[in-house]
């Protein structure tokens, strides 16, 4: 377990732009240096649809993926990761196996719909 990050002010925690976003498409990426998932995530207006490359493969498949929403950080800048560029970094947690288990709210809420 990592240990705890510096203590922040909240201006630097309002910085950060979490949105939630709907898996619109999803295929596998086995050209990635670790196996990894193409996401095309729908954050609502104005942002629309993001790209993302996770490294999610150990408890996901691209085809239970559509139609899930998951939580990024919109506001990093795009990311070359191989041929495929990530614009939003998708959120998860290490299971106990170290594997990433995607972050999501417990209920529907509206894409687009921003973390505070």
């Amino acid at each position: 377990m990592a240990d705890p990050a510096p203590v922040i002010t909240y201006d630097d925690f309002q910085k950060l732009d979490i949105r939630v976003g709907t898996v619109v498409k999803a295929e596998p990426y086995p050209e990635a240096r670790r196996p990894a998932i193409k996401l095309w995530v729908d954050f609502g207006a104005p942002l629309g649809i993001r790209r993302s490359s996770a490294q999610i493969t150990a408890y996901y498949q691209p085809e239970t993926l559509v139609g899930r929403q998951v939580v990024g950080v919109v506001n990093f800048p795009p990311r070359q990761i191989g041929k495929f560029m990530s614009e939003v970094l998708v959120l998860g947690v290490p299971s106990a196996e170290g594997e990433v288990v995607l972050l999501s709210p417990d209920q529907p809420v509206p894409d687009g719909g921003r973390m505070y």
